[in-house]
């Protein structure tokens, strides 16, 4: 699967566990977005965990992407990879 997680979280010390957690999974493509390819009872295990870390006014969104919509992704900067890139940076 291929998601886009987005997040708001306002305690810092629940924001730098939920970045560290998101490294694990994925590409960091903006300060709290990141790009995951990813299985789904990965994806499930990944969001329970994020669920434990989320205040009631925090916002953790999860878009799901299907291939016929990567192929019309881009990224304005041609320098950086394109979107959903298979990267050394992380494991599924």
């Amino acid at each position: 699967m291929k998601i886009l997680l987005t997040y708001d979280i306002s305690k810092t010390k629940n924001r730098t566990k939920v970045a560290t957690l998101l490294e694990g999974y994925g590409y960091r493509v903006n300060y709290s977005v990141f790009e995951l390819d990813i299985k789904k009872h990965k994806l499930n295990e990944l969001l329970e965990t994020l669920w434990e870390l989320c205040d009631k006014n925090d916002s953790i969104r999860v878009y799901a992407f299907s291939a016929d919509t990567i192929e019309k992704s881009y990224d304005l900067n041609r320098k950086r990879p394109m979107p959903f890139e298979k990267r050394s940076s992380y494991v599924n």
